[in-house]
């Protein structure tokens, strides 16, 4: 086993008013499928074919924190963790999408709610984590503009139910992940491709992350509202002109596209052109419609990308290089652990003066974890977490705009397409048995958690 290297910082360092947490989502999590009135989702109905999940699986138990989630909360407050990202499952609330409300699936998320109060642990909520409800997928999904309407619904429900204990609320997680991997690539569901999906999804996505806003900033006037985005450092493969300028476009296409907008930049078609297309999508008041003033945003970083010009890749003409061939360290994803990516992404977004705060609402790794007589040992995660965690610190110091830090993830869960492989949490869970352990990592970061003050 590798040695623990040593480390200084404690997250005192990080100043009082830096915001520490975990976070998690509802599909890799919950389990309970279809308990209780709860409707299916895209991901219940897209795991239904084996082919497209690792080892054809799925998540209809997975944790099983629709039945342990006092166990689980109780475990946080014993690791110090004291603030909660977590999402709603769409299809719990609304098993159709709109229209009949599910009581239960709402009591279920105001008893989380209720108990996290009760512990100490603030609750952070994310709206949507990638669940629709496959009735609205059956009606074009994000695809179709009525969408807007749809999670005009969603949203003011959860505003009303939850708004007068929840004071922090995120309304997309990763919409360029949700609909590139989901309306382009196919990869995730609902399995959708090409361009005719992918454009009027991703202004959808645009539109509904402005519009939640507007919501929750009228529902729940005292709330801090936020969005998340994923972002990785975009790097060219080669020192060539071409590469240079491809990564502009890929830069654009990953880390701007769905920030911009929001900000009331637009989309960034002169870097990637291929967003032009959008225009057929864009009515008269879209554009001032994509804007909010959001109070924070939420990046999720993990890695970073090398790219070159390609001219076999259709629209784009870039390819992005496997971390696997390049020769460098990498995690069970095949992501280059480079802890600078981190500091970069956050100089990125702050350099955006409209941007008031950034957290981290997402940051970790997945490595191959070891049941050794003390437990559960994951050096080479708790190595990863501690190299960004210095990275973050130099970005905190350097007086950027960075205000928190949430772990990805809490306990090991369903990770999507790559099913339960890949494990990135600082509890590890028998799948078997769903019996909980902390690892080591997960007992570092409490004894972290606990230098808060």
């Amino acid at each position: 086993m590798k040695k623990q290297k040593e480390f200084f910082l404690k997250a005192s360092h990080f100043g009082e008013n830096f915001t520490w947490g975990v976070s998690t989502a509802a599909y890799q999590i919950e389990g309970g499928h279809n308990s209780d009135g709860k409707g299916q989702s895209i991901w219940d109905k897209f795991t239904e074919n084996p082919k497209k999940i690792y080892n054809g699986e799925n998540a209809n138990t997975t944790c099983d924190f629709y039945n342990k989630y006092k166990e689980d909360i109780l475990l946080m407050k014993s690791m110090n963790i004291n603030n909660y990202r977590f999402s709603i499952s769409w299809a719990r609330v609304l098993p159709n999408g709109i229209g009949t409300v599910n009581e239960k699936g709402l009591q279920f998320y105001n008893d989380v709610i209720n108990f996290c109060l009760a512990q100490g642990i603030t609750p952070w909520i994310t709206l949507y984590h990638w669940d629709l409800p496959q009735a609205l997928e059956e009606k074009g999904g994000w695809t179709n503009r009525t969408i807007i309407q749809w999670f005009s619904e969603f949203t003011t429900l959860c505003a009303n139910s939850f708004g007068d204990r929840v004071k922090h609320w995120m309304v997309l997680n990763e919409p360029m992940v949700f609909t590139g991997a989901g309306y382009f690539l196919g990869v995730h569901a609902p399995g959708k491709k090409g361009l005719k999906n992918f454009l009027p999804a991703a202004h959808h996505a645009v539109l509904c992350q402005a519009k939640g806003g507007r919501l929750l900033r009228q529902l729940i006037p005292d709330a801090q509202i936020g969005s998340t985005f994923s972002c990785s450092q975009i790097d060219p493969y080669r020192q060539n002109k071409r590469d240079q300028k491809t990564t502009i476009k890929v830069d654009a296409l990953l880390n701007r596209l769905f920030i911009e907008p929001v900000l009331g930049l637009g989309y960034p078609t002169d870097d990637a052109t291929v967003l032009k297309k959008l225009q057929p999508y864009i009515l008269p008041t879209d554009m001032l419609d994509c804007k909010f003033d959001f109070d924070f945003i939420g990046i999720q970083n993990y890695t970073r990308e090398k790219v070159k010009y390609s001219l076999l890749v259709p629209y784009i003409r870039a390819k992005i290089i496997k971390a696997s061939t390049r020769n460098v360290k990498t995690t069970l994803m095949d992501w280059e652990v480079y802890p600078p990516s981190i500091y970069n992404m956050i100089k990125k977004y702050s350099d955006y003066p409209q941007i008031k705060k950034i957290i981290i609402t997402e940051n970790g790794a997945a490595f191959k974890d070891k049941v050794v007589k003390s437990g559960i040992a994951d050096t080479e995660r708790l190595n990863f977490l501690q190299q960004y965690l210095n990275q973050v610190f130099k970005a905190k110091k350097e007086g950027l705009n960075v205000h928190g830090y949430f772990v990805w993830t809490f306990t090991d869960n369903f990770e999507w397409a790559e099913g339960y492989f890949p494990r990135f949490g600082l509890v590890h869970i028998d799948f078997n048995t769903l019996k909980r352990t902390i690892k080591e990592s997960g007992k570092w970061f409490s004894e972290f958690f606990s230098t808060k003050n």
